[in-house]
């Protein structure tokens, strides 16, 4: 298998991360710290075709494959992952979902400004008690007329009190279960839809997360996405895709530990000479790297595999898996490399760690990649 990156593809590669050194460095501590949006880092990536990169041309996007998606994710979430899941979002999850189930007038009044960057989209499928269960939706939505009214309550959504444009999973038809499940477009300021507080992360918390809640919320039925009874199989295939820029958010955050450690170990010295020197840490050092490279490669198959329209299913579950968990472990290292250092916000890389365990929880958690690569591997 040939990874050789085109001129192109590079080229995507090194705007992210000069972008990301320049822009979005200096402000992540504190962003971090206050728990702020990052409101002008979100525009100029608009403006630079990264929150649309996969959508076609003629819908306002960049028309970029999801290897360059890969590339330029890892370049952001390396520098700080809460833009990394913002800039995710916008692409794998809603921008994806509309472009593949959009009509051309949803296409032309949603996509093309969330592509441009000039709105910001969000997606809501877990609710209270359907999380992991995604079957389990208790909003519902009943037909009135040319209009479907929205009850319930969504959890854990990402850019919640930011977006503009939300994809709302809801419950059309109880009695089919997951057939009877549909999806819909619901614009920021609809009558009957509410923002729940923003929560109080661990980490990624320069991004947003809140719960919705939908009373007698009422949604033209031009905003139900690929037909009634379709959203299980849209929720689901759209995740699908989303796990490859979570898988590519993680390796951001592995390697920036490696990178971070690197410079440390040769920084600090112990017994009269810096601590690279050391067996020990050269070891850490050295299964990192290899981890990181091993979640490099699950994660450009499973892009590949995409752009040739073959089936990535079990691949991006794989690479989402191993590469949150080699997140975890490098973030973890490389604070028992920095020591005592590692745990003051100076260093950065109690960061790396508090940001890495979310990638092994949403977009289905590392239990839900098992049963999902479990299902292909016996079917």
């Amino acid at each position: 298998m040939d990874f050789a990156f085109t001129e192109e593809q590079l080229m995507i590669k090194q705007t992210a991360k000069d972008f990301a050194e320049s822009e979005i460095a200096p402000s992540a501590v504190e962003r971090d710290i206050k728990a702020e949006f990052p409101y002008e880092i979100v525009k100029k990536m608009g403006e630079l075709g990264f929150m649309g990169m996969m959508v076609p041309p003629e819908w306002g996007g960049a028309g970029m494959d999801t290897i360059s998606y890969v590339l330029a994710m890892e370049e952001i979430s390396k520098v700080d992952a809460s833009v990394g899941v913002i800039m995710s979002v916008n692409n794998s999850l809603v921008c994806y979902g509309l472009n593949d189930y959009g009509t051309n007038e949803q296409k032309e009044k949603y996509l093309k400004p969330l592509a441009q960057g000039n709105l910001l989209g969000a997606f809501a499928l877990s609710e209270p008690e359907a999380g992991s269960d995604a079957t389990n939706q208790h909003t519902t939505a009943d037909k009135d007329g040319d209009d479907w009214i929205l009850d319930g309550t969504k959890n854990w959504i990402t850019n919640g009190q930011t977006a503009n444009v939300f994809l709302i999973v809801a419950q059309t038809n109880r009695e089919l279960r997951h057939k009877g499940i549909s999806t819909f477009i619901v614009d920021k300021g609809t009558p009957g839809f509410e923002h729940g507080k923003k929560e109080d992360k661990l980490g990624i918390r320069s991004s947003d997360t809140c719960s919705l809640s939908f009373t007698n919320c009422r949604v033209p039925n031009a905003n139900l996405i690929g037909g009634e009874g379709k959203g299980f199989n849209f929720a689901m295939n759209t995740l699908n895709g989303g796990r490859i820029g979570i898988a590519a958010q993680a390796l951001g955050i592995a390697q920036a530990s490696l990178e971070a450690s690197l410079k440390y170990a040769k920084e600090r010295k112990a017994f009269d000479k810096p601590i690279a020197n050391l067996q020990a840490i050269q070891f850490k050092l050295a299964d990192m790297s290899t981890k990181i490279e091993a979640a490099r490669l699950l994660t450009l198959n499973a892009a590949s595999l995409k752009d040739k329209n073959e089936n990535y299913i079990q691949a991006s579950a794989m690479a989402k898996l191993y590469a949150s968990r080699v997140a975890m472990e490098c973030a973890d290292e490389a604070i028992q490399i920095h020591g005592g250092y590692g745990y003051v916000r100076e260093y950065l890389v109690e960061r790396y760690l508090r940001d890495a365990k979310i990638t092994e929880i949403y977009e289905g958690t590392s239990e839900i990649q098992r049963i999902v690569i479990a299902r292909s591997l016996l079917q």
